[in-house]
């Protein structure tokens, strides 16, 4: 973080503040830290090597600068650590922790390391160590609420370092170095004024100015707090604030008492922004959360919020679009004094306004994504101009700034539970939102994640609809990631709730996606009795292009079993089903599988004519790479036939198909025995 001065537990100096140095103070706890990085372990000493990463530790409660000085002690560092520097924060700005899991797939995702949505705890947790344990890095890890939560993260590299921030022991880990702060010396106290105040008012009154750190016990947060207050009133002389502190007498912390008399002078209107910023996900605010939040014009909003990070009561993120960040030694400050000046009823209402003017945010930015659908185009047209976005660029960038602010508002509103429908609709809005700019495989972690949320509600609401959608989504999520005997039990949960909800279209997802999973787990006759359900319900409901697509999953799993005769059956029920249907690519597809299957059963002349058409139908459907893989498959079957003559004819047909020349020995194009075998082992749920 340049140019931050003493932090304040999330406070940062700004305007002309933070211009005139960089960190103050605390050169003795500095250089004790980067003696601790060197010093013998307890492992060295016992002539054993150090199994895992050093661990630093600053301790301090919230507002010592405890922040401050893990940024400064990795700035001087990170030199040291050529695979970089990792971040991550360890406690929502309530104090609640972060799971272990969120913290590791963030750490991943800075290291560009991919991690399987959906996968636990103790997975990603592995997962980081084996990425770290041949790199050289620095972890930060702030606001630690306990050992476990460090201890779950800390890699099995020596040759790492770990510096975590917390208000107290890591008790549980071996051979921390704790550096407990207190407050600042008085010089860089006084320095810290300085800066807000210019140097005049500090040297006139040197004893007023003593006494004010005093009175707020060298606290980098109370201390820039009170400098906020003086720059803001530059007629006042120190020793006004410093009466006004001592008449506040010594109930609660240097901070409180501080906090009390800035928030006191504020304007009623920015006094109520800020309290209701206590309700902000995440602890980031943007002008649009603090104008639906105080029910005022964003404009308004965004002059109040530079105002506070003027006053030291917010801090500005270095981000392309305005974004702020309430301070965590701040936050239960706020929400005390948003309990004590607005009523309960005040309070949900400005939660469900800033979760409204979410949803209606995410919906112009998915709409503007989809600029060919009607729709789309209509609802942005009567959107207000404040909730339109200029581009789909400035769409996705709002969407990828916003992301943990986003994320954290769908869980705050589940966890709500008495905005359930506004939750619903948030997290409806926010999918859709992803997909249509990030893709479905890029936004798949997060995905997961939102699907269990829907899950949760709509378990606690008895929606057994939303229940059966929930399950299948994250089912497909595990069996795309490998977890088929959790997506199975999924699907089987998604069944019952479909068949509660009366749902067909779940009920045959469900029925098709267990088969999918059986066939996956090589169970090929339940795989085949499943798929067998599955096609009499859409049979029933004259659901025909998804009948043609259920006799070839059923012949899959026959062939799988050598069952050849009933999976030659299943395919020629596939073709008569997609001739009828009039789809010629998947004809083509169905013959070549049925081909395919013939060789299998020792019929090769039987498998040549009916390669022979397919390569025809696939002709009619212009598909060229399965006419090339036809072409080749012909060409096996010939040489088998022992006509190696027509065989080398084939073989320069599928090279003419794909434009290519003489076989060079590059990568032939699939066969559909390849591709189809394939698709089917891995796909564990319909193809929608």
């Amino acid at each position: 973080m340049t140019d931050q001065a003493v932090d304040t537990g999330g406070v940062q100096l700004s305007g002309h503040a933070a211009t005139e140095g960089h960190f103050l103070g605390r050169a003795r706890e500095l250089k004790e830290l980067r003696a601790d990085i060197e010093r013998t372990g307890l492992d060295t000493i016992s002539g054993r090597k150090a199994p895992r990463a050093r661990v630093l530790l600053i301790a301090g409660r919230p507002g010592s600068g405890r922040s401050a000085v893990a940024g400064e002690l990795v700035r001087q560092v990170a030199g040291r650590y050529p695979d970089g520097v990792l971040r991550a924060r360890l406690a929502e700005p309530d104090g609640t922790p972060v799971p272990v899991e969120r913290a590791a797939r963030e750490l991943l995702a800075a290291l560009d390391v991919p991690a399987p949505p959906g996968a636990d705890e103790d997975d990603l947790a592995a997962l980081l160590r084996d990425t770290l344990a041949e790199r050289r890095a620095l972890l930060l890890l702030d606001d630690a609420v306990g050992a476990e939560q460090v201890d779950a993260l800390l890699p099995d590299a020596p040759q790492c370092l770990l510096v975590a921030v917390s208000a107290g022991p890591l008790t549980g880990i071996a051979d921390v170095r704790p550096c407990t702060l207190g407050g600042l010396d008085t010089k860089s106290a006084l320095d810290l004024l300085t800066r807000y105040t210019g140097s005049v008012r500090i040297t006139v009154d040197p004893r007023s100015a003593e006494r004010l750190v005093e009175a707020c016990q060298g606290q980098p947060a109370a201390l820039t707090l009170a400098g906020g207050w003086l720059a803001a009133r530059p007629q006042a002389a120190v020793a006004d604030l410093a009466k006004q502190l001592h008449a506040e007498g010594d109930e609660g912390a240097p901070l409180s008492r501080v906090f009390r008399l800035v928030h006191t002078a504020l304007p009623a209107p920015a006094a109520r922004i800020l309290r209701l910023l206590s309700l902000a996900p995440a602890g980031l605010a943007d002008p649009h959360t603090a104008s639906a939040l105080a029910g005022c014009s964003v404009g308004a909003a965004r002059t109040t919020l530079d105002d506070l990070v003027a006053l030291g009561l917010l801090r500005a993120l270095d981000s392309p679009l305005p974004q702020y960040e309430v301070p965590g030694c701040l936050h239960p400050l706020l929400r005390t004094a948003a309990e004590t000046h607005e009523r309960p009823a005040e309070l949900q209402l400005a939660r469900a306004r800033m979760l409204e003017r979410t949803v209606r945010l995410l919906q112009s930015c998915r709409a503007i994504a989809e600029t060919d659908s009607p729709q789309a185009r209509e609802k942005l047209q009567v959107m207000p101009r404040a909730l339109r976005f200029p581009s789909s660029r400035a769409a996705a960038d709002w969407l990828q700034a916003r992301r943990p602010a986003l994320l954290a508002s769908a869980r705050l509103a589940v966890a709500d539970g008495e905005l359930d429908t506004l939750a619903r609709r948030l997290m409806s809005q926010l999918v859709r939102a992803m997909v249509a700019h990030l893709g479905t495989q890029a936004a798949a972690p997060d995905l997961y994640g939102i699907h269990q949320l829907v899950l949760d509600v709509a378990e606690r609401r008895r929606l057994p609809r939303e229940k059966a959608a929930a399950l299948l989504n994250l089912a497909d999520v595990d069996a795309r990631t490998g977890r088929t005997a959790e997506a199975l039990a999924r699907y089987r949960a998604a069944l019952d709730a479909g068949r509660e909800a009366n749902d067909p279209y779940a009920v045959g997802r469900a029925m098709e996606s267990v088969g999918g999973a059986h066939l996956e787990l090589g169970d090929y006759d339940r795989a085949a009795d499943w798929f067998g359900r599955a096609l009499a319900q859409r049979l029933a409901r004259d659901e025909r292009a998804d009948a043609a697509r259920l006799y070839g999953r059923i012949a899959t799993a026959h062939t799988y079993a050598g069952r050849y005769g009933e999976a030659q059956r299943a395919w020629r029920a596939a073709v008569s089903g997609h001739r009828r249907n009039d789809d010629v690519g998947a004809h083509a597809r169905a013959l070549s599988e049925l081909a395919r299957v013939q060789e299998y059963a020792g019929r090769p002349e039987e498998a040549l004519r009916t390669c022979q058409e397919a390569v025809q139908w696939a002709e009619r459907a212009a598909d060229t790479r399965l006419q090339a893989a036809l072409q080749l498959r012909l060409a096996d079957t010939l040489e088998r036939l022992g006509d190696p003559t027509a065989a080398r004819l084939h073989r320069g047909a599928a090279e003419r198909i794909l434009g290519e020349g003489p076989s060079d020995g590059s990568k032939e194009p699939d066969r559909p025995d390849d591709t189809e075998d394939a698709c089917e082992i891995r796909s564990a749920s319909p193809k929608d």
